[in-house]
């Protein structure tokens, strides 16, 4: 692709078609990536699916990484939403880290075929790598500023950097959701993905267990 068209498709970018074929394309992907993987999805299926000429995908899109980027865009959209039910909350720590982990199971699952596109095609496409690490260090950072003024996980960590604490916990949750997003036997089960994860990350902050395990038995 000539650098011009690229640097058209790179300007409409996340702007509004008049005519919804930029829509059009991501919804056929999206449906694609239902049942395929994205390294077996063409350009030539989506453009088929969504019933557009070629020039129209480049027009909007540099490539098919380009496009996964922007269907990752609007999927992650809602992490911050689902990140607020622990972060900005002022009910039990504990508590709230147990909503969080939920609403991003909840996310997960909605926006699964994409979410599992981007783990596994960022192993292959830098771009796409760059652009997922730089969502996860925004979710971290996010954790810390949650952190800041938590007393109750300052006193628990004596000191200790949370930064490491926090990255480590939100690359977990990306394998855990990954594996649920799979139907990777035992994260199949949701109630047990958000017991896991909520366990990990209230036991590292807080010393204490975010689930009862007292209902498990």
């Amino acid at each position: 692709m000539s650098d011009g068209v690229a640097a058209a498709a790179r300007r409409v970018r996340g702007k509004p078609s008049n005519s919804g074929t930029r829509d059009r394309i991501l919804a056929a992907a999206r449906a694609l990536l239902s049942s395929q993987r994205f390294a077996d999805v063409s350009v030539a299926a989506i453009l088929d699916r969504a019933g557009v000429a070629k020039g129209s995908f480049y027009f909007y899109f540099a490539s098919r990484e380009d496009l996964l980027g922007a269907l990752v865009e609007q999927a992650v959209s809602g992490g911050v939403e689902a990140a607020t039910a622990w972060t900005s909350t002022t009910a039990d720590p504990v508590d709230a880290l147990r909503d969080g982990v939920s609403a991003g199971a909840e996310l997960w699952r909605r926006e699964a075929p994409v979410l599992r596109a981007i783990v596994e095609a960022a192993g292959t496409d830098s771009s796409l790598d760059a652009l997922w690490r730089r969502q996860m260090d925004s979710f971290a950072r996010t954790a810390l500023t949650r952190l800041r003024d938590d007393h109750e996980a300052a006193a628990w960590l004596a000191g200790r950097d949370p930064m490491p604490i926090v990255t480590s916990l939100s690359w977990l949750g990306e394998r855990v959701y990954y594996l649920a997003a799979t139907g990777t036997p035992p994260f199949d089960d949701e109630q047990t993905v958000v017991d896991v994860l909520t366990d990990a990350w209230t036991l590292a902050l807080y010393g204490r267990r975010g689930t009862d395990p007292a209902r498990n038995n």
